[in-house]
């Protein structure tokens, strides 16, 4: 891995690469480490062949292009360094200091480049549990390790997401919401995803435990916003997913009809995941809708809950259309196909 500072100043084109690049630009060839603190950063890069990047906790921040060779696109995303760079548990290790950049792609051509400083961005904050996580190993994925990729540079991704987490414990483990809350500034926003794990959680605790998070959220100065659980793979024998499916509790609470429900009490937008899910899956059938998950022939396990890469970024991009259809500020930096 080479290891680079950071160079500052260069001419963005699509074309041929600059002859002449600015120190600035710094050539990446398969994975660079940028020597720089905790923070907010936003990565350029000049990208050919079949070329992205994946970040620190194998965070997805930008989709391969496809280009001829000698000639480059510009990207730009901003993304989060911290330790530990997966989940805030640290389960997998802090991880390397400073920034990991990793090239993707099915024929990843040496990039070029550039990091700067930005700790004024915006934030996107998830709490959640596994299925949104920054996994830092193969071959689970969570939704939100995908949602890099589909921010233009603005807005920088904050996955607090937490294997096992339910609304019990994000709320009383101080390594979670006691540690994420006070991070939170005025005109951030926090993506609010916690059921799989409430197996147990009765009704009037569930609806409470949500009320303080939107609450602790508010208090910052941010914009709570509650996102339904994705659906798991688990079909009915009439084609339609069941009831555990759709994350209905093992003692029947509907967790996705109370957090619609507690959504409306608060006055603040929410982010039909199950629904949208439900019907991809729906839509696709049992067989076909496998590969959003990990199988046995693939991954070596059929996990019915956890997601492939594939998985991950279908359904953060289903995340990105309920913001575009609730209209939240944050769509605003929404990438376009091609851009």
């Amino acid at each position: 891995m080479k290891l680079v500072g950071l160079a500052l100043a260069a001419v963005l084109v699509l074309g041929a690469a600059p002859a002449d690049a600015s120190p600035r630009w710094t050539v990446c060839d398969g994975s660079c480490s940028f020597d720089v603190p905790p923070g907010d950063y936003e990565i350029e890069a000049l990208l050919t062949g079949q070329t992205g990047l994946d970040v620190e906790a194998r965070r997805i921040a930008l989709a391969p292009v496809n280009t001829r060779p000698g000639r480059y696109v510009h990207r730009s995303v901003t993304v989060e360094v911290r330790t530990p760079e997966g989940m805030p548990s640290g389960e997998d290790g802090p991880g390397t200091p400073g920034l990991q950049v990793r090239l993707t792609g099915p024929a990843p051509r040496p990039a070029r480049i550039a990091v700067t400083p930005r700790p004024r961005a915006p934030r996107v904050f998830v709490i959640s549990d596994s299925t949104a996580a920054d996994w830092t190993f193969l071959p689970k994925n969570g939704w939100a390790q995908a949602l890099p990729e589909l921010f233009r540079a603005g807005p920088s991704v904050r996955n607090y997401a937490q294997s096992g987490a339910s609304t019990v414990s994000y709320l009383a483990d101080p390594r979670y919401f006691p540690r994420v809350r006070p991070m939170i500034r005025p005109g951030d926003t926090a993506l609010i995803q916690l059921a799989h794990n409430d197996k147990q959680t009765p009704e009037d605790v569930y609806r409470a435990n949500l009320a303080t998070l939107v609450d602790g959220v508010r208090a910052q100065g941010g914009a709570p916003v509650l996102v339904t659980p994705p659906v798991r793979h688990r079909f009915g024998a009439d084609g339609k997913l069941t009831p555990l499916g759709l994350v209905v509790s093992t003692i029947g609470v509907d967790l996705p009809a109370v957090m619609r429900d507690v959504a409306g009490e608060q006055k603040i937008p929410l982010l039909d995941l199950t629904a949208r899910s439900q019907a991809l899956l729906e839509g696709l059938g049992e067989a076909a809708s496998w590969p959003l998950y990990l199988t046995l022939a693939h991954d070596g396990v059929d996990d019915a809950t956890h997601l492939s890469r594939y998985g991950a970024e279908q359904f953060a991009a289903l995340v990105t259309q309920e913001m575009t259809r609730v209209r939240l500020p944050l769509a605003r930096f929404l990438r376009r196909p091609n851009g």
